[in-house]
């Protein structure tokens, strides 16, 4: 009787059926066993990120046998179907970064990205990228609001080098994602808090030998300091906007603490007599632009991605 090996592992890629388990004995491609197919309906049965428990057999294909539950996850609706897409399982924090200058910050887009990952419990980190090309002090200005309200703020600088140390450490052995728009820096950042990012992404991605393009198939890639940052296509937007209106107030840490107090209990906070948030805002208690922000969304505009 031929002996079954089985091990644990992490999901580092993803595609098509086919997935690239790292394990104590390296990256193995595997399959779902078939009872699996037939589990988890509404949503993908295997992510990017989920931790599996692989059966090997001498000669023979590996086979995901379990998928262990997740802790959290970033998904959306899966494009064109009513079930939901797992971008991210078991993500320990998100990096939402912009650049201090060129482009300037968009903090409206910046607000948006901050309900998503309020709404997902994501333990959410701001980098102030490119702080080389400003007077630090106008920076702090600008991103200070949201250490005010309990974001970490990593103000960096491929450049200068400035602020690296700091970031590299905190995604030290924890999954992270990186989002932001456009022009951000975002891939010059990660090529010095770890040289050769870039190369490491393209080897993840080509490791079943088809030279799958590096920004199209999802993958972790893995920090020589321990951790994996996650690289995937459309996380640059995070156009996961599945919001009711009346949820708003729930993702703005500096509101919703105020919306038992106000007078209406069905309250928008835009325009009802008696409403803690607008005083708040009178008051200076709350940023007049975290405010706009709300009322923006509140009123379903839409913000561009870059």
């Amino acid at each position: 009787m031929t002996e079954v090996e089985e091990i644990p592992g992490l999901i580092i890629k993803a595609q098509s059926g086919f997935f690239t388990v790292q394990t104590s004995q390296g990256p193995i491609v595997a399959q779902l066993r078939g009872r699996l197919k037939k589990e988890r309906l509404g949503t993908d049965i295997a992510a990017l990120g989920d931790r599996v428990l692989l059966r090997l057999q001498p000669g023979k294909s590996a086979l995901i046998h379990e998928v262990m539950e997740r802790t959290r996850v970033l998904s959306r609706k899966s494009p064109g179907r009513d079930v939901e897409q797992v971008l991210v399982a078991n993500l320990d924090q998100a990096v939402i970064m912009f650049a201090c200058a060129e482009p300037d910050p968009n903090f409206r887009l910046l607000d948006r990205f901050l309900v998503m990952t309020e709404r997902e419990e994501i333990p959410t980190i701001i980098c102030a990228n490119k702080i080389d090309l400003v007077k630090p002090p106008s920076a702090y200005a600008e991103f200070g609001e949201y250490k005010n309200i309990g974001y970490p703020v990593h103000y960096t600088s491929a450049i200068s080098g400035k602020g690296v140390a700091k970031l590299r450490k905190v995604l030290k052995d924890k999954i992270s994602v990186f989002a932001g728009p456009s022009g951000v820096g975002k891939t010059s950042l990660l090529n010095v808090i770890q040289p050769g990012f870039s190369r490491r992404t393209k080897e993840v991605s080509d490791v079943t030998g088809k030279g799958v393009h590096t920004t199209v198939v999802p993958v972790l890639v893995p920090l020589e300091d321990g951790g994996y940052i996650a690289d995937t296509p459309g996380l640059r937007a995070l156009g996961l906007w599945d919001i009711e209106p009346a949820e708003l107030d729930a993702y703005f840490r500096e509101i919703r603490d105020l919306v038992a107090d106000c007078e209406f209990s069905d309250c928008t906070h835009i325009h009802e007599p008696g409403c803690a948030v607008i005083e708040a805002v009178e008051q200076g208690k709350i940023s007049p632009e975290r405010y706009d922000s709300y009322t923006r969304m509140r009123l379903g505009e839409e913000e561009k991605d870059s």
